[in-house]
């Protein structure tokens, strides 16, 4: 994969920032309407999830977003008129203030590194199948974070932060309670992101 060396100044520049703000707020809010935009706005994280919006509304998401001084990764498969190819993601570059990307897709990952985005590929625990690609398909795209749902896999946690090499480690989905959020640290995951707003007050 081929990245200039200004585009990979900038993911250093990403990386940094990330684990940093990972250390001092665990908890990664996932903002999935308007008004819990507004709600996150206030918090005291760094860095935001966006879920939701469209070609003609994630331009002023983030924008809001980053005028509140957010990181904000945009989960490129969420919005609504954005095809899984690799103009969307250039779209995303160019027409938003967004730092990077969530998505599931291997050849979105690849693009936003080659262009310079912060990249969070995200993968669903499914069945053993899905466990054994985990090592190949990050060896392939090397995302800056891997993501895993569900949180609440402890064991599965442990293998998957071994199998990656040293890459970050991102839990999310079915985050129900405080408990949740300590088994997933202590299994080895960096930081959780959730749209349960509750546990988004872990941070304060």
């Amino acid at each position: 994969m081929k990245i200039d060396s200004k585009n990979a100044a900038k993911k250093r520049e990403y990386r940094e920032y990330f684990y940093d703000s990972t250390g001092r707020y665990p908890v990664i809010p996932a903002v999935k309407n308007d008004e819990w935009l507004e709600s996150v706005i206030t918090t005291d994280c760094d860095i935001v999830y966006v879920l939701y919006g469209n070609i003609c509304t994630i331009g002023d998401i983030v924008k809001k977003l980053k005028d509140a001084g957010k990181m904000v990764l945009v989960h490129i498969d969420l919005i609504s008129g954005l095809a899984p190819k690799d103009i969307s993601v250039e779209f995303i570059k160019k027409f938003t203030e967004a730092d990077g990307i969530i998505s599931t897709k291997a050849h979105l990952i690849k693009k936003a590194n080659e262009i310079g985005l912060f990249t969070v590929q995200r993968f669903f625990m499914i069945d053993q199948l899905t466990y054994d690609n985990i090592k190949k398909n990050v060896r392939d795209t090397e995302p800056d974070v891997v993501e895993m749902m569900p949180a609440g896999l402890e064991q599965m946690l442990r293998y998957v932060t071994e199998e990656i090499e040293g890459r970050p480690l991102v839990a999310s989905g079915l985050v129900t309670d405080e408990n949740v959020v300590t088994k997933a640290l202590s299994a080895g995951a960096m930081a959780v992101t959730t749209t349960n707003r509750e546990i988004w007050k872990l941070n304060d």
